[in-house]
Formats: structure tokens, sequence, C-alpha cells
């Protein structure tokens, strides 16, 4: 049953674990029992200490996560997420907790509770801290409009001018679906049994496109991850033209569970060698697109598939497609798609896009003399960024006994 309010939800965390026998208390207590000493600095703000901690640490802690968002900058809320992620950091029992029957269910509840508070009236005095933690440069790039809650400022449009599409009518090219760090995952993608590429990165196609009929186009192919980050732009677009010959916005899968989340945001290199199978089970959604190629020449070579994967990371719920894009099947026609034309947008928090492409076709990341590859920032920004989301934590906590 669905918690209607914090104190509800707390109460259902103390009577799940004050319950001897459940599911939830034994799989719990083996988390922490199964706890792998983290690397972190001593005062760190995005480690939490689990030894020791039962139902009713854990209770509060989701109702300080909760206030939060009410007291303490919005941008922060990784800090929450890395801070619950130590449960499950290189732990194969927090990893059951997170993910499996009754832990599932509750992270579920609590995302859905969190996602209400971000669609509540009372966020709308929220969003004026994002706008000046983004400043006025950044938010020259978004249209004014309504933003009475701050799920609605979270997916803010882009003007007319903000993002010019290269190349839109060369089907060749391809572009950035949404505002992300780049990573090429896997060059040599696996039909069903994940296989082993460079230094355990693997991907099992079939998994991540839930058993689609075209899964087999990409076998052999490239996978590409374009990671966002909490204050980015979270709207996702059409990263090549054609026609979307199928999609499915809904595909059920956890929320929580990412073994070595503190690896995914490492040294700045955010996505570097990490190992993108777990994502195979998260909740996300896809869009086959159906696109022509061209030979060295320019002209017409057949055609062939690129798929846009959107995968909601902690604290997402929400995998929403653009209504023309929702539910595309071999029961419905074909539904053309421009490049850069939008499908979808996430709501609160962070999440991922992962780019799949067929064997041979798109073998390696390609920039032109004078295109953009990134930005210097000023010192403190670029400290404050870095504290915040991905400087690694030195040092090491004494294992519990």
């Amino acid at each position: 049953m669905t918690s209607q309010n914090i104190k509800e939800f707390k109460e259902k965390v103390e009577k799940l674990y004050d319950d001897e026998t459940s599911d939830f208390r034994k799989k719990f207590d083996a988390a922490i029992r199964g706890l792998t000493p983290p690397t972190v600095y001593p005062d760190s703000d995005v480690y939490k200490d689990w030894r020791g901690a039962n139902g009713k640490t854990l209770a509060e802690f989701f109702v300080e996560w909760y206030d939060w968002a009410w007291k303490q900058p919005l941008s922060d809320g990784l800090k929450y997420i890395r801070k619950f992620s130590w449960i499950s950091y290189e732990n194969a029992a927090g990893l059951a907790f997170v993910t499996s029957d009754s832990g599932r269910d509750v992270l579920a509840d609590f995302t859905q509770l969190q996602g209400r508070q971000m669609d509540s009236e009372d966020s709308e005095k929220l969003v004026q801290q994002w706008i000046d933690e983004l400043g006025p440069k950044r938010m020259a790039d978004f249209k004014k409009g309504d933003w009475s809650t701050l799920n609605k400022f979270f997916i803010r449009e882009l003007t007319d001018t903000a993002r010019p599409i290269d190349y839109p009518d060369d089907p060749s090219v391809v572009t950035a679906p949404t505002d992300c760090v780049i990573n090429m995952v896997v060059d040599n993608l696996a039909p069903d049994t994940p296989l082993p590429i460079k230094a355990a990165v693997t991907m099992s196609v079939s998994r991540l496109l839930n058993g689609s009929q075209y899964a087999e186009n990409f076998i052999g192919g490239t996978a590409v991850s374009c990671i966002l980050m909490p204050d980015t732009y979270h709207r996702y677009h059409a990263p090549v033209g054609g026609k979307v010959v199928e999609s499915n916005e809904d595909v059920h899968g956890v929320y929580y569970g990412i073994r070595d989340f503190p690896d995914l945001l490492n040294k700045g290199n955010v996505g570097y060698g990490y190992d993108y199978s777990l994502f195979e089970d998260f909740r996300r959604g896809y869009a086959i697109i159906k696109t022509p190629y061209l030979d060295h020449e320019g002209k017409p070579d057949g055609e062939g598939y690129v798929a846009l994967v959107p995968v909601g990371l902690n604290s997402i719920g929400s995998v929403k497609f653009q209504e023309k894009f929702r539910r595309i099947d071999e029961k419905s026609a074909p539904v053309e798609v421009k490049k850069g034309e939008e499908i979808g947008y996430f709501q609160y928090g962070g999440s991922l896009n992962i780019l799949l492409f067929e064997a041979g076709r798109f073998p390696a990341l390609q920039l032109l003399m004078g295109q953009r590859i990134g930005v210097l920032q000023e010192v403190a920004h670029t400290e404050r960024h870095f504290e915040r989301y991905v400087r690694p934590l030195p040092g090491r906590v004494t294992p519990a006994s």
C-alpha cells in the first residue's frame, strides 16, 4: 500500500523491521552484516556509517532525507543518495535488500512519496533556490514557463535557439540526446548473456531492451552512455532522424541498487570504465529508430537502427515519453521523428540515457574542429561541483567487527 505522507511511511518501515520474522528485517540485517569498508574522508558529508543500524535508524534516515528538500540546497540531494548507497557498496547482501521483495517495495514507495513532494504546491518555494544556484548565464538557455512546482521547473524547456541541431538533414551525423557527460560503454554488445568487455564492462542488449524483437540488430554493436547530473536539462531528444518502429516508456524495474555508486562518479570522469550491466534491471524506457545510412560519398546506403534507452537512476520514478512515442509495437504504424525532436523527460533526480548502435556503425566519438568538448569553470565552482558529485574519497574506515 502506498504511503500518503512521511509519517505513515516511517511507521511502515519501523513496523516491517519490528516483525522479527519478516523478509525486510532479515535482508536489512544481512545487508548491515555484509558492509564493505569504503574509501571515505573521515569528515565527509557524503558518507554514512551504517554499522549497527536497525529499523529505527533506517526510518529516521528516510525522514531526514525527505525533510532535506525544504531545508537545504536542492542540488545537495545527491548527498543523501550517496549516503544511502553505502548500504549496497560492493555488498551482495545490500544489493539483495534494495532490489528484491519488501526492500525494493519500500524504496519504490519512498520514491513515489518524493515525487509527490516535488509535485506539491509547497515545492514552488524551492524553485528560486535552483534559479539562484544555476545563475543567470545558465538560466538564459531556458524558456520561462509554469514553474509552480519543483518538478515543473525541473523539466524546464530550452529556448528555441539554445541548442541548435548539427546537420539536421544529414542522417549520418548523430547528436547528443540531452545535456550530458558522454562515455563509450561497450563496443561489442552481447545478446542474452553478458560478456566481459574491457575490464568487466558488460551489457546484455536483449535484457536492456526488454526482449525487443530488434535487440538482435545491436549484437556486436556499440553502446554509449549519456549521464545527466541533477542540475542539468532533463528532457531527451532523438539522436538521429527516421521512424520510431518500437517504443515502451514503462519497463518496470528497481529504483536503487548501484553496488559501487562512488565508482560511477569516478574522479570527475563520470561513468568511465563502469559496468553498466546493472542498468538492465532499472526503471527505464526505450525507443528504436529506423534511420537511413549514407556511404562515404554521402549517397543512400540502406537503413539501420539506433536505440535510445532512458534509465531512471536513484530517486527517479518517472520516465515520461511524449504521447506520440509512448507505446509503439508491431501492431502500430512507425512514427516519424526528426533529429533533435523531443522524445520525453525525466522528473526529479539524476538519470542516464544509453544509445545503442549496430555493429561497425559508430566506432568512436568524433568531433570537428571548433565544436565544444567541455567548459572551463572558475576554481571555486569546480571544487564545489567536484566535492558535491564526483570527488574520490581517500582513507579507510575500520571494518565492523
